[in-house]
């Protein structure tokens, strides 16, 4: 099939970023040549009529009825154009002994493309994501490092398992899957430029999109609990029953299941084309909506922990060290749930295609460093993580000295 070759101008933003919203510019000139295929073979000429004139044709951006020999022709530009650059312009063809004639004047001078389309325009484009990609690779790469770091240390010490530090484990492992998602959808969608990301539609870039957004959504689903069993704690004065675990591991990890399994479903059934990854879809709100209702619950979770402990820190009664363990407990999870949902919130407000950089720059690169971020609140600066850190490198330390000392008590005696 033709592509128009100025959509690859337009939008050199489809060969970067892990999503392309603009692609439904190229599959809307896709769908005008499909009309135009089936009008030309529903008009196939009889063997009598053959030369008689120009036949119906596709030009790649526009579609030109049947005409005799000696007429013009007149199309306005493309309409979807409109929505870049308000171009009325209006191309004529002839139809001659020789066939149909070359657009008059061209697409690019009539519609008025050429500052959108300029070669400088499009490598500045092309080198500020690549840049960007380049940032959030760095990023992801930091955290997955600094989240197994994390994960070791709370495993390798027996005085860190308790459940508050097991839910943690779960919302570092979500974090790292979604790093992992992000590295796998961008070697499936972008390893290979010669691919058409606009149209490629393989079982391989689906199941890839599939678990990015299982990731995606377990991450939230994962903060919703460290919110909840914040919540939990307060209410039951620090009374951990770990009757609960079970419930977190199924809302985290298996509702985010059951939300995919439904979309899967959904996207075979009605919306099975492409990779899944237009997010203009009507079918991505089964996957934001429950994002969506996330970041709202925490963010009720939020303003309610906030006032039970404003509460509980000017009760009188309070001693200084439950203060000082509520003021401890709380202060990640608290900086956590704004700093996670407040830019998703913003942006679900506006359409997919409004303020695509800054969304971009928001999920991509400092979003990749969220990961980091978890890793450094919930353990590296964690008080009870450094002091136990400290005691078994206290331990080891006179260990060492004590077997130095045997081996040379033992040459000494030998």
């Amino acid at each position: 099939s033709t592509i128009p070759w100025f959509s690859y101008l337009l939008f050199p933003l489809s060969k970067v970023q892990g999503t392309h919203p603009d692609c439904s510019v190229v599959l809307h000139f896709q769908q005008l040549e499909e009309e135009c295929l089936q009008r030309i073979r529903s008009e196939s000429p009889s063997p009598g009529q053959a030369g008689q004139g120009c036949p119906t044709e596709w030009d790649g951006l526009s579609c030109w009825p049947a005409l005799p020999r000696g007429q013009s022709r007149g199309v306005a530009c493309p309409e979807i154009l409109s929505v870049f650059k308000k171009s009325k312009g209006l191309i004529q063809r002839n139809c001659t002994e020789w066939g149909w004639s070359p657009p008059s004047p061209p697409y690019h001078s009539a519609c008025q493309l050429e500052t959108l389309g300029s070669s400088n325009d499009t490598e500045a484009k092309a080198r500020h994501f690549v840049t960007m990609k380049v940032l959030y690779t760095c990023g992801y790469s930091t955290s997955l490092a600094a989240l197994l770091l994390a994960i070791g240390i709370f495993c390798c010490f027996r005085k860190l398992h308790c459940t508050r530090n097991s839910i943690h484990i779960h919302f570092f492992t979500s974090f790292i899957l979604r790093g992992t998602a992000v590295f796998i959808k961008d070697h499936v969608l972008f390893s290979d430029e010669s691919i058409d990301h606009c149209t490629m539609s393989t079982v391989t870039c689906k199941a890839a999109i599939a678990f990015f957004q299982y990731s995606v959504l377990a991450n939230f689903y994962w903060l919703l609990v460290e919110g909840l069993y914040l919540q939990t704690l307060l209410l039951l004065t620090f009374t951990c029953d770990r009757s609960y675990t079970w419930g977190y591991v199924l809302m985290g990890w298996g509702v985010p299941m059951v939300t995919v399994g439904v979309w899967v479903l959904t996207r075979l059934q009605y919306d099975n084309h492409g990779c899944w990854d237009d997010y203009a879809s009507v079918y991505w709100w089964v996957i934001k909506a429950p994002i969506l209702l996330a970041i709202f619950v925490n963010f009720l979770i939020f303003l309610n922990v906030t006032r039970m402990l404003a509460q509980k820190i000017r009760c009188p009664d309070l001693s200084r060290t439950h203060k000082q363990q509520y003021m401890r407990l709380t202060k990640s999870t608290l900086l956590l749930i704004p700093l996670f949902g407040v830019h998703y919130v913003v942006f679900a407000l506006f359409p997919e295609h409004v303020g695509v950089d800054a969304r971009l720059y928001f999920e991509l690169v400092l979003g990749s460093y969220q990961g980091f971020l978890v890793a450094l609140l919930y353990c590296f600066l964690n008080g009870e993580v450094q002091a136990e850190i400290r005691r078994n490198w206290g331990t080891w330390q006179r260990s060492m000295e004590s077997n130095v000392f045997n081996l040379a008590t033992q040459d000494f005696t030998a």
